[in-house]
């Protein structure tokens, strides 16, 4: 059994993506600190057993299924939420999806799938969130994007637009609501060892660049930021690794040096793929 509350808290936090990776870890540092927990993911399933097999306390939990693509959704849980524990402090915009591939190797499913969950998703639950947390005068608003929301990544190209995406909206949303009491942060964390990483090993060439960085992240490492940086500071933007994301944001100020910079840092980002593969057993081939 794990150990449980660290403090004790009232706020409530509504957490997406949770039956896997980050959003599945960070709910678990949110219960063992006290907080009240709204744990979401469109795998029912996978969200129940994950609560099973790490003992999660009925008490300061709800398990619910959510399809981040469906706003009806969001609203009819904020109001279940409101009914249930009459606030929402925190909410945390986790839920994500990835698939490499060449913009000329495309298929308008895939168009859909990345920006209705990873840019619409976000939008649909900050909008629900904000109307709730305006009203109440407070609350802080957590959008994940990611260091490809900071500098274009090919290979990445539907997942790097929806991110970009991610950030403008989360950026004036925090201008506007700022003077209401509602915070809102911007994550643009680095590569983070998840099924997301795992996913990625399979496509050498177009998940190169998102490798090229130096160490991968852990899901330990982000409980650390949320908790020491995120949560107590409330800032409009935080990036991870710092470093990383001012050298992104550097290259994007000059398109065409980054072009040559992206060739370079392609052929280093494949080659750390590769050892990742073999590390991870898979075909390197």
């Amino acid at each position: 059994m794990r150990t449980r509350t660290i403090m004790n808290h009232s706020e409530v936090v509504w957490l997406t993506g949770c039956a896997s990776g980050m959003g599945l870890h960070l709910a678990d540092a949110f219960l063992r600190r006290g907080y009240r927990v709204v744990a979401t993911d469109i795998d029912e399933v996978g969200l129940q057993t994950r609560a099973r097999e790490r003992n999660w306390p009925t008490d300061s939990l709800l398990l619910r299924a959510l399809d981040v693509r469906d706003v009806r959704a969001w609203e009819a849980l904020a109001e279940e939420v409101a009914q249930h524990w009459g606030r929402l402090d925190i909410l945390v915009n986790n839920a994500g999806y990835i698939r490499p591939g060449f913009l000329k190797d495309i298929v308008a499913d895939e168009v859909d799938l990345h920006l209705d969950i990873n840019l619409k998703g976000v939008i649909h639950g900050s909008r629900v969130a904000a109307q709730r947390m305006v009203d109440a005068g407070r609350g802080h608003i957590i959008n994940i994007a990611s260091m490809a929301a900071l500098a274009p990544i090919r290979g990445l190209g539907l997942y790097s637009s929806a991110k970009f995406g991610v950030r403008a909206f989360s950026l004036v949303l925090a201008q506007e609501l700022a003077p209401l009491g509602v915070q809102v942060t911007t994550v643009c964390p680095d590569l983070i060892k998840t099924a997301m990483f795992d996913k990625q090993l399979d496509y050498q060439k177009e998940a190169a660049l998102t490798f090229s960085g130096g160490k991968v992240l852990t899901v330990e490492d982000m409980e650390r930021v949320f908790f020491e940086q995120i949560l107590p500071r409330k800032p409009v933007e935080i990036m991870v690794p710092n470093t990383r994301g001012w050298l992104a944001k550097v290259g994007n100020l000059m398109p065409g040096i980054s072009t040559y910079m992206a060739d370079y840092l392609a052929k280093i980002g494949e080659k750390r793929l590769l050892r990742e593969r073999s590390a991870a057993g898979k075909d390197s081939a």
